[in-house]
């Protein structure tokens, strides 16, 4: 059974979504402010977060980068303001959709399917998912990128950026695909949105930053010796 922690202070909602998510399969879980869902995060695992931004004592962001630190799960916010910097903040933050209040709860588990399907682990031997290209070393599994034995730290999307490259090596990847599948195909960005990740990721891998080509007029590819 799929875990679920809602997180909002206003107890109505949390009640719609609580009543949809138990029909659906789900275990639901609640709590009313930012600070109680960090805690119920550091003590248990859940599958999939909805959280709300403007709570008391921690707002949904700040909530979110706290728990992003510790681990690594998918998160979908809910707001009732639908301001174009307040998706953007969140979606640099890794968060994974943004729903604007009031809304559908049937679309809401629509949303929240579609997320968890994105999330669901690769049916592929680990082994193969622990890359090293020279000193580069993509480790997919665990979440981690070293260069000639050191640590690089990535933002959540930067690190789906380059495990979506990587694990299509080679292959030449539109920017409206690496949109649809890495920030999900409702997303409202444009071709900005990747060009500043990948020109940010280029900068985090130093000497290899090369292996991400661009392709003129199509989008890029991580790109390899051939065996």
């Amino acid at each position: 059974m799929k875990r679920l922690l809602v997180v909002d202070d206003e107890q109505k909602i949390r009640e719609v979504i609580r009543e949809y998510s138990e029909f659906n399969g789900f275990e639901v879980t609640e709590a009313e402010n930012g600070m109680e869902a960090v805690g119920l995060c550091k003590l248990n695992d859940y599958d999939i977060i909805i959280m709300d931004i403007m709570m008391p004592k921690l707002d949904g962001f700040s909530a979110c980068k706290e728990i992003k630190k510790i681990k690594d799960i998918p998160v979908i916010m809910l707001s009732a303001r639908d301001e174009e910097y307040d998706k953007l903040f969140g979606f640099e933050l890794g968060i994974d959709d943004y729903v604007v209040k009031p809304f559908s709860p049937k679309e809401l588990m629509a949303r929240i399917n579609v997320v968890l399907a994105r999330h669901k682990p690769a049916e592929k031997e680990e082994e193969d998912q622990v890359l090293e290209f020279g000193g580069l070393r993509i480790d997919i599994p665990g979440r981690t990128v070293t260069i000639d034995g050191e640590k690089i730290e990535l933002t959540p999307k930067e690190y789906d950026l380059l495990f979506y490259l990587v694990e299509n090596k080679n292959i030449a990847l539109s920017r409206d695909k690496l949109l649809s599948d890495i920030w999900g195909y409702d997303f409202f960005g444009d071709d900005r949105t990747i060009d500043t990740h990948i020109k940010n990721l280029r900068n985090n891998l130093g000497d290899y930053r090369d292996h991400i080509v661009t392709l003129r007029g199509v989008g890029y590819k991580f790109e390899v010796d051939r065996e």
